[in-house]
């Protein structure tokens, strides 16, 4: 994965292809490059993902929150259970 970047409420393509991206929550794995073998797993976090080039966006504040400033994507997948308010 690439860095991860700022997911823009009209961004709708990719910035690196122009692929279309899609929105849901992830299961992630973040390996700090200061740290080495220091591999930290997240579960369900909101993100983009680019689905032809694989690049991912995640919000920079939680980014932040998550202590993940330095640290760089090497796993996302989409959460099997992604919850959906009812209508």
């Amino acid at each position: 994965m690439h860095e991860q970047t700022l997911v823009e409420s009209t961004t709708e393509h990719c910035r690196f292809c122009g692929g279309g991206l899609l929105t849901s929550v992830f299961d992630t794995a973040f390996r700090d490059a200061a740290v080495a073998d220091d591999e930290r797993l997240f579960f369900a976090i909101p993100g983009a993902l680019c689905v032809p080039c694989r690049q991912l966006y995640v919000d920079q504040q939680l980014i932040g929150i998550l202590g993940l400033a330095e640290a760089r994507c090497t796993f996302a997948i989409e959460s099997d259970r992604v919850l959906r308010p009812a209508a």
